[in-house]
């Protein structure tokens, strides 16, 4: 029996590989964990070219991804969002301004973003604002919301 196989990685493993590697692993361990979960495969050529190519593909999509990301980070930055809220004593609001109120505000805009990532505090008081927008890793825009009293 050999002491060591040779498998390449579907999925980033820690402190074994990341995926598309070829890596020497115990045949027991390739046996009993990583070839039944789909985690590896056996390291012919087949599954090598198998792997590679898929690192490709999905390296282009990320690619592509990341390129829409940073237009939509584009557009989005220096976009101006007034919010109407209805105000207590010293311009003190009645609850506050969340994400998901911004989320509505950029809609209304023609702006498709998640409220989970719009990164904010709630807001509650009158006046400008700067929120951060974490559109994709590494990718971020910043909105200007004004809290306006509701007349």
């Amino acid at each position: 029996m050999p002491r060591n196989l040779q498998v390449v990685l579907t999925e980033d493993l820690p402190n074994v590989g990341n995926s598309g590697e070829l890596v020497k692993v115990k045949p027991g361990y390739a046996r009993n964990f990583l070839l039944p979960r789909g985690l590896a495969a056996m390291a012919s050529k087949e599954n090598v070219r198998r792997v590679e190519h898929e690192k490709r593909v999905a390296l282009a999509r990320a690619t592509k991804q990341r390129a829409e990301a940073q237009e939509l980070a584009k557009k989005l930055t220096g976009i101006k969002v007034s919010i109407a809220a209805q105000v207590g004593e010293e311009n003190k609001l009645y609850g506050s301004i969340t994400s998901r109120d911004v989320e509505l505000a950029l809609t209304q805009q023609g702006f498709e973003i998640d409220r989970r990532k719009i990164m904010m505090e709630p807001i509650k008081e009158l006046g400008t604002h700067s929120v951060a927008v974490k559109i994709a890793a590494g990718v971020d825009a910043t909105v200007e919301v004004e809290v306006v009293a509701r007349a």
